[in-house]
């Protein structure tokens, strides 16, 4: 075994004694001393349905590390539940616990000299959490991913969390009574898993494992099956021998990789989070990646899942279909993939793929033919335009009406704007703006699934534009804009629209323009005064200094790199 391990700095020596006795206090004996020190981040909390069955598969996983001769030692990680915080001020604090809990396992494992650690999370915020603390210490490292909840049912339908949300919509709009409402809410989350459409959860597994981050399969996974637990006991094996090799976690999260992990969140459907996950995980890589590789990628690779939030099937069914790697192989043999990438495991990604098939099964619709995708190139587009100089980002595939110009129906809260919405004040044509609810702004950049779910349930979503300088659910859909960068906290000309100024989003040329000559906006832009901080103290004021724009991630050390 090598004798580099990190963790022998602390362990070994007799000038390191007092080391020695606080670690025989928690179980070592004297033949661990020379044995690897592996970190169990674990996100396991009852906060959400997401969290809750993790600590099961960390126990399994730190009975596996020993048995593979290390030494586990777990730690806790936080959770905000996007689901329930989601329409709240709460909410604000979703984003930032991505950087809490990079922050949070970083400072763990280097102040205990960990040699690897092993991550175990559910919520949307845990996985990129996870990967930048990972990314940023260079240590071998895995993630696991806590899995996928199984469908709802109600009235032959099966429900995800996001049923709920438009359902508030469809009730007032009189389209449901409140029985129908009670009974969605009632059979929409029946246990434990993240949410189970190709949401942000879903999306950013399936991203660590087409980068070779998590173990093939694993991503799509039901939470409550028992190979879920099989999963991270070999994840634990895997990660052991990673350390043994001193295979680190910069060598496997390349510019290849990511350029993966966008191919396949592409061919999925994956959520718009995943542009500012990618983006902030790059950073801690020391990887350049820019919004604009989006596009090129986007481009050239086609949707061919049909999921939801916009299409008909839920996680388990891919999962049943061949998962993750049966997209990555028909990417793979028609050159939209690096083979040579390498993974956690040792292997590439065309050594993982070799026994997979190169056509998904015949006798389901889930994943369609290469020949017959759902859409021919990629959903997730970045605008840009007077609006939006820095980039925004747009689900663009299946929106009925992908060109709409209307007049500007100006909120300062996504509050200020559902409470529009449920009052019948919005009318075919609009586009909503919701300003101040940026990284800096918000701050936080909350998501609006509250808003974008009541427009689906009220039968606007295909005659009503959205724009936002914050950020959507995972779960959201229609003719939606976020990201808006510059955001209007810092003088954007998102923060100069003007109530009944006219806009126009244009998806097929990926614009996002306001219709007021630069004339205007310059005059507008001198009698323009940023609000006051919306915090001044804590951990929102904090995050408000440091945070950098959504274009680059929202991360909150760049001006310190």
């Amino acid at each position: 075994m090598p004798d580099n391990f990190r963790s022998q700095v602390v362990t070994q020596g007799v000038q390191r004694s007092p080391n020695r006795a606080m670690l025989r206090a928690v179980g070592f004996g004297d033949q661990d001393f020379t044995k690897p020190i592996v970190g169990i981040a674990n996100g396991y909390s009852t906060i959400t349905p997401c969290n809750i069955g993790l600590n099961d598969l960390a126990l399994r996983a730190q009975a596996a590390i020993k048995d593979s001769g290390a030494m586990p030692q777990m730690f806790g990680t936080i959770t905000v539940s996007d689901g329930i915080s989601m329409g709240t001020e709460g909410m604000k604090y979703s984003l930032v616990s991505r950087e809490v809990i990079a922050d949070a396992i970083e400072t763990a494992c280097n102040g205990q000299s960990m040699d690897g650690v092993l991550a175990i999370g559910g919520c949307d915020k845990n996985m990129p959490g996870a990967m930048i603390a990972i990314a940023r210490m260079n240590i071998p490292g895995i993630f696991v991913y806590g899995g996928t909840i199984k469908p709802g049912h109600h009235n032959g339908c099966d429900l995800t969390v996001v049923s709920a949300f438009e359902a508030v919509g469809q009730h007032s709009a009189g389209k449901i009574d409140q029985e129908q409402l009670a009974a969605v809410e009632r059979n929409a989350c029946p246990g434990a898993g993240s949410c189970g459409g190709m949401f942000t959860a879903n999306t950013m597994s399936s991203a660590f494992e087409a980068m070779g981050m998590s173990l093939p399969y694993s991503s799509t996974m039901a939470a409550e099956d028992a190979e879920k637990a099989d999963s991270a006991e070999k994840s634990a094996q895997v990660l052991v021998e990673a350390i043994r090799q001193r295979r680190l976690s910069r060598e496997i999260l390349t510019r290849k990789a990511f350029e993966n992990a966008i191919s396949v969140v592409m061919a999925v459907g994956g959520s718009t989070n995943s542009v500012l996950h990618l983006l902030a995980i790059a950073h801690a890589a020391g990887v350049e990646l820019s919004i604009d590789d989006f596009e090129t990628i986007r481009s050239r690779v086609p949707v061919l899942c049909d999921l939801k939030p916009s299409g008909r099937y839920v996680t388990v069914d891919l999962h049943r279909c061949g998962g993750i790697p049966q997209v990555m192989k028909m990417l793979l043999v028609h050159d939209l993939l690096h083979g040579d990438a390498l993974t956690i495991s040792g292997q590439t990604i065309a050594e993982i793929l070799a026994d997979v098939p190169e056509q998904p099964p015949t006798n389901q619709d889930v994943i369609r033919p290469w020949d017959h995708p759902m859409y021919a190139q990629g959903h997730l587009a970045i605008l840009k335009g007077n609006l939006a100089t820095e980039g925004a980002v747009a689900k663009i595939t299946g929106v009925k009406n992908p060109q709409i110009t209307g007049p500007a129906r100006v909120f300062e809260s996504e509050e200020a704007c559902l409470e529009a919405i449920l009052a019948s004040k919005i009318k075919p044509g609009d586009v909503i703006v919701v300003r101040y609810e940026g990284p800096k702004g918000g701050p936080g950049m909350r998501e609006m699934l509250a808003p974008t779910s009541a427009l689906i349930g009220a039968g606007l979503g295909d005659s009503v534009g959205l724009i936002t300088d914050g950020r959507f659910s995972g779960g959201t859909y229609g003719m939606v804009v976020g990201h808006v960068a510059p955001e209007a906290a810092i003088g954007g000309v998102i923060a100069l629209v003007n109530e009944g100024d006219r806009i126009t989003i244009d998806a097929p040329a990926r614009s996002l323009h306001l219709h007021v000559s630069e004339a205007e906006l310059e005059q507008r832009r001198q009698r323009w005064k940023p609000l006051k901080p919306r915090y001044t103290n804590g951990v929102l004021a904090k995050y408000a200094k440091l945070v950098s724009s959504s274009s680059l991630g929202a991360v909150t050390d760049l001006e310190l790199s």
